[in-house]
């Protein structure tokens, strides 16, 4: 009987007679939020298997690593807060005010600044990590969910979901400097790893749109077509960039698809069938494997981003919604 095994970021057929030396003694974890349980799953990844669940606030969605790789934050958003979670010992050690409803955040690179879209208030919310205050709210356009920040800290992206706008935030000012239409209801936001372009989904739109970093220039707008579905069904949200930047993977909602498109052309390479109702995308660091959060259908799937195969399903709670991977010590 041959069996798959999670082995230095390789899958490898392994059988009782092979002899073949043991697994690593650390591995990398998957902290999915279970917004209807209020609950945070944690995935092992070299075994594919939740090895705990962690009681948080209300409706967790939005989940992020800290820079020192020792915390999480976490969007409880129906108890209208940010909650930091200790990795160590899975408790939650405070809170950081945010607003009403924080759906997405993100942090600045470089320094202690988590910038929070508060669906109900039609605001960014920036906070200090590290003094836990409110620095600045920035009104924006109604029901803002996307947060991105570029990797050189200048631009803060929120995409309002009701208005269908980017906003570009000036990170030194906090001032709103530049707004781009992009098509119905964008949910989620990404730069490239160079800083050289945005990519914003519209859900209802059925859409990605491409921006220009340098002049807020549209570059292209992506479209999906999958055999035998109507266009209502193919809703993007999350999206991630592969490792060595070639690759985009963007959830495409009820479809039960996750796309994977060509950085240089702009097309669509493969769909690849996960659960039902995918939201959002966790790559682990070396690139190789990636994590699918399935709302309805209460679980992950595991994709191998080389041979863009779906390896396993992994049930966690109940409406999975957002995926932080946590590398191994």
């Amino acid at each position: 009987m041959r069996f798959l095994k999670y082995v230095g970021a390789k899958f490898v057929a392994t059988a009782a007679i092979c002899g073949l030396s043991a697994s690593p003694a650390f591995a990398d974890h998957v902290y999915v939020t279970n917004e209807k349980d209020d609950t945070v799953s944690v995935i092992d990844v070299k075994t594919l298997e939740v090895i705990k669940t962690i009681p948080v606030g209300e409706r967790p969605r939005g989940i992020i690593l800290s820079k020192d790789k020792k915390h999480v934050y976490i969007c409880a958003s129906d108890s209208d807060t940010v909650q930091v979670m200790e990795l160590a010992t899975g408790k939650i050690l405070h809170e950081l005010p945010s607003g009403q409803d924080p759906e997405q955040f993100v942090l600045h690179p470089t320094k202690d600044l988590l910038f929070i879209a508060n669906e109900d208030d039609a605001i960014t919310t920036v906070v200090d990590v590290k003094k836990r205050t409110v620095v600045a709210q920035i009104d924006v356009g109604i029901e803002p969910e996307g947060m991105a920040v570029s990797p050189d800290g200048k631009w803060a992206i929120t995409t309002s979901e009701t208005t269908n706008f980017v906003h570009w935030i000036n990170t030194e000012t906090f001032v709103l400097e530049h707004n781009s239409l992009v098509d119905q209801r964008p949910r989620h936001a990404e730069f490239t790893h160079d800083g050289k372009q945005l990519w914003v989904s519209a859900e209802i739109g059925g859409t990605v749109t491409v921006f220009n970093v340098e002049d807020q220039s549209e570059v292209a707008k992506i479209s999906f077509e999958i055999a035998g579905m109507s266009k209502d069904r193919i809703q993007p949200v999350g999206i991630r960039f592969a490792k060595d930047g070639s690759k985009a993977f963007v959830a495409l909602g009820p479809s039960n698809r996750v796309a994977v498109i060509d950085t240089k052309t702009f097309k669509v390479i493969k769909y690849m069938l996960v659960g039902r109702r995918v939201w959002h995308i966790g790559i682990t660091d070396d690139g190789k494997l990636g994590f699918s959060t399935n709302g309805i259908s209460g679980d992950v799937s595991v994709l191998d981003l080389e041979s863009l195969k779906v390896l396993k399903t992994i049930k966690v709670g109940r409406y999975p919604w957002g995926a932080a991977v946590v590398p191994s010590p």
